[in-house]
């Protein structure tokens, strides 16, 4: 059961990549100039994943980050990232409807309407992965940005696929670090 559960957490992450829904807020006071190098912590309430994809998705991270002038360190560092992973399931209904005919109405004086008609429902499970970016000021313990990715997971990509979709749903979760801050 652990290893189906790490399994759907991988195939989670890698469909994050082209993120339906990112959402970001900011401390408007914090100094983002002074930012310069951080280091990875993950949340004691995240899932786990297997370490190839773990790897994967860092170094999608990663490579964005350094595009954005930080540097990742495993000492004294600038900012603390704390990652956070979660899964959940969904059912999705599907119905079909065939039919032809002409609906109720009124027609030489009677209500009722003519044709024939068959519906059919399908259900599905939808596995709805997120990832939460909070980025800590190392020194005043204070959070200055925080970014959530939420995807709904296509279970069926090639492993190539998940490592593109892992480098675009970097870009776009980090798309506004740092912040633009209108005065």
């Amino acid at each position: 059961m652990k290893i189906l559960g790490v399994t759907a957490a991988a195939v989670i992450l890698a469909g994050l990549a082209t993120a339906q829904d990112v959402r970001y807020n900011f401390d408007s006071g914090a100094d983002f100039s002074k930012y310069h190098s951080y280091r990875w912590q993950k949340h004691s309430n995240s899932a786990d994943l297997d370490d190839l994809t773990m790897n994967q998705l860092s170094a999608a991270l990663d490579a964005e980050l350094a595009r954005k002038g930080l540097t990742r360190t495993e000492g004294d560092a600038d900012l603390v990232l704390v990652y956070q992973l979660a899964f959940s399931h969904e059912k999705q209904v599907t119905s079909f409807n065939t039919g032809y005919g002409y609906g109720p109405g009124w027609g030489r004086g009677w209500y009722g309407g003519m044709g024939t008609s068959m519906s059919t429902a399908t259900t599905n499970t939808i596995t709805i992965g997120s990832l939460a970016l909070d980025m800590y000021d190392a020194k005043t313990k204070t959070l200055v940005w925080r970014g959530v990715a939420t995807k709904t997971i296509d279970a069926q990509k090639s492993p190539e696929k998940r490592q593109k979709s892992l480098r675009k749903g970097a870009q776009k979760l980090l798309k506004n670090y740092p912040p633009k801050i209108k005065k």
